[in-house]
């Protein structure tokens, strides 16, 4: 066989050595498959631009020609040339979805009357009440204009209905398109909200009233009022901070924790729990899986007669799967029950239940259905997690000497560890990008809080469901009280500690990309070639390291201007725009506070004109009528000036940056060559950027 294959090589044209390295990485491919999918789906998110229809017919094309030519062209070179056909499936997979989530988006700042169905009820950041509406109807606006979905956060007096999925209810309130970011490259929540069909986001500060009441399952939403009532019954019985966090890891309903229990979670790495995930979905299907077969062998005659783990694979299954629509179906938990089902069918067919061939499958299986996830921190911290803990693990098992010197009692424990570890230091990256910060203790909050969910809360969960029919549910959720408390004590205890949280500043658009390439090819590849993954995560690290943060930052409608200085930014006002300023701040991997950087600048908060000097730069901000006033005065040779009105067009000596110029470019940087660089040149001419 070797003969022949090195036969075959031979007769194709030129060196031979890269076709020698991916034959012997036979039986492994298709380990690559969702890697090269991957890299379809960030070249589409990443185009200038939205590709024209011609453009689309020649992809299309393309990847149908490089499968043909695979089919029937040399076996040799059948491998590279379906991995080009998969970076162009990756491409038209996310176009694709990308145009099937079309819906229309608010064009304009609207205040008015607002009429719509609840399909979902959360909480805001300010831990008030919010709420997402469909079939929604806005004054004035035809339907064909009008958004699919909206969000809105209430404020001011409530209280007069109860909210629940499907309740038609109306207010009146103000809505806006999607955000764009605050800063270019910066967070895009345009795009999420493509992705969810949300066309507008806003505020109402009159009380929500009801116009219909909840009709039993239309739409589907009888299930969502199910988990609604559940967390309803776990929160009468379980009162405070414990019911609140049952409910969420229960049903998903995270409307009952305050903001401050949030934060303490957030510092101490321990917020993962709250998220119905691959952890809660695998304790919760792994304890279900154990019981049936525990269950099973209890009984002599099924235990010898019937495919016990078959049956045990197939009963979590269905236990994950209620699980999964009790929760709301979210991304994530979708994400996490296409893997764990991956694992169970792997059962029932005899294969091997974990094995980086299972994770493969999954991440194909969603990357195909919810291209979008690629770009979104669940997907890769939770993939980032499996696939190192099953190499780790897979190596540990090829490696049995020392495991025969460690006492067989000690293995849960060093498990437990392990994966703590393992885990900890394989999502971090991918945390420190996205969130701007590390919880320094959060292994050790970690190792304090997930034992106990595996051994306590998950099965005290399943027992509570499983007495529920019979009025003695209570008994499972006592049991869970404990735990949830002791969870929550190290989370505040560990979130206190000095230092618990590290800023992490942001890093350059390629950095995480090349940090996954290289983790990735150290992983999947067999043989010496994979150490080559070392020095491209060596590169990347040391980009981050090296990533430069704008030297002037200036937010959408000039309310608020950031020049960076040697102790950080100093920020134009003390809490105007403090949406911009959180973001920047933390991009900068800085932990102060807007009215701290705004101390920074030595200005007054009252002013209407705010000098700032650094880097080379100066820079006045004008604020109200009143800063405009003083336009004649500030505007000097080599000034930028800022307004937040948009003064009469005249020629002036400084550098003018208006209202005016930002409305179309949006939010601008300037980096210390002096170049400028808007969101609008950032973010591209998209399906989601449109107005």
């Amino acid at each position: 066989m070797h003969a022949l294959t090195r036969f075959r090589l031979a007769a194709v044209p030129g060196p031979r050595w890269p076709l020698e390295a991916i034959a012997a990485q036979r039986g492994r491919l298709f380990l690559f498959v969702p890697v090269l999918l991957a890299i379809g789906i960030g070249i589409y998110f990443a185009l200038p631009r939205e590709p024209l229809a011609l453009e689309w017919a020649l992809i299309t094309a393309t990847v149908v020609a490089l499968l043909a030519i695979a089919w029937r062209g040399p076996p040799d070179t059948a491998p590279v040339v379906v991995a080009l056909a998969l970076v162009g499936a990756g491409m038209m997979v996310a176009g694709a979805r990308a145009h099937q989530v079309a819906a229309p988006v608010l064009e304009y700042r609207y205040f008015g009357p607002i009429e719509g169905r609840i399909v979902r009820i959360d909480r805001a950041q300010s831990d008030a009440l919010r709420l997402t509406l469909d079939q929604v109807v806005l004054a004035n606006l035809p339907g064909e204009r009008t958004p699919e979905r909206i969000r809105f956060t209430l404020h001011g007096p409530q209280g007069f209905l109860a909210p629940e999925p499907g309740l038609r209810v109306m207010t009146t309130g103000h809505l806006l398109p999607p955000p764009a970011p605050s800063e270019p490259g910066g967070f895009d929540f345009r795009r999420l909200a493509w992705f969810e069909r949300l066309g507008a986001v806003g505020y109402a500060r009159v009380p929500v009233l009801t116009v219909a009441p909840a009709v039993e399952g239309v739409a589907g939403l009888r299930i969502h009022r199910l988990r609604l009532r559940i967390s309803a019954a776990v929160q009468t019985q379980m009162q405070g901070d414990r019911g609140a966090f049952a409910a969420a890891i229960l049903t998903g309903d995270r409307s009952g924790i305050a903001q401050a229990r949030m934060e303490e979670l957030r510092r101490s790495n321990l917020a993962h729990l709250l998220a119905i995930s691959g952890l809660h979905m695998g304790l919760l299907t792994g304890f279900v899986f154990g019981l049936l077969r525990f269950a099973m062998a209890l009984v002599p005659p099924l235990a010898l007669r019937l495919p016990t783990r078959k049956i045990a694979a197939a009963g979590a299954l269905g236990a994950g799967g209620f699980y999964l629509l009790l929760s709301g179906g979210n991304v994530a938990t979708e994400r996490a029950f296409i893997m764990v089902a991956v694992m169970l069918v792997a059962v029932m067919l005899d294969r091997r239940a974990i094995s980086l061939r299972s994770v493969a499958m999954a991440a194909t299986l969603i990357l195909a259905l919810r291209p979008e996830a690629l770009v979104q921190a669940g997907f890769q911290m939770s993939f980032a997690a499996t696939i190192a803990l099953v190499a780790v693990f897979r190596w540990l098992a090829s490696e049995r000497d020392w495991q025969r010197r460690i006492p067989r009692w000690a293995w849960p424990v060093i498990s437990v560890v392990l994966c703590s570890v393992v885990a900890g230091v394989a999502t971090a990256p991918v945390a420190a990008a996205s969130f701007n910060r590390l919880a320094e203790y959060g292994l050790i909050a970690n190792l304090l809080a997930v034992p106990l969910m595996g051994l306590a809360v998950m099965p005290a969960a399943v027992l509570a469901a499983l007495l529920a029919p019979f009025g003695a549910q209570g008994l499972g959720l006592a049991v869970m009280g404990p735990a949830i408390d002791w969870i929550l004590r190290v989370a505040a205890r560990v979130s206190a500690l000095e230092g618990a949280v590290m800023p992490v500043v942001q890093p350059a658009p390629w950095v995480m990309p090349a940090v996954a390439l290289g983790a990735l090819w150290l992983v999947l590849w067999q043989g010496r070639a994979r150490w080559a993954g070392l020095p491209v995560i060596g590169l990347a690290a040391l980009g981050w390291a090296e990533s430069p943060r704008p030297l002037l930052l200036v937010a959408p409608e000039g309310a608020l201007v950031g020049l960076l200085a040697p102790e950080g930014r100093m920020l134009s006002r003390a809490r105007a725009g403090s949406f911009a300023a959180d973001a920047w701040l933390q991009a900068d991997g800085d932990s102060a506070g807007q009215a701290q950087a705004h101390a920074r600048s030595g200005a007054d908060p009252r002013a209407s004109a705010t000098h700032l000097r650094a880097g080379g730069l100066e820079v006045v901000h004008l604020t109200g009528r009143r800063g405009l006033e003083m336009l004649g005065e500030v505007c000097l040779q080599g000034r930028i000036v800022v307004t937040s009105e948009n003064p009469e067009p005249a020629a002036r000596p400084c550098r003018m940056i208006t209202p005016r110029e930002l409305r179309d470019s949006g939010a601008i940087a300037i980096d210390a060559t002096g170049r400028t660089r808007s969101v609008a040149d950032a973010s591209g001419r998209r399906l989601w950027t449109r107005p």
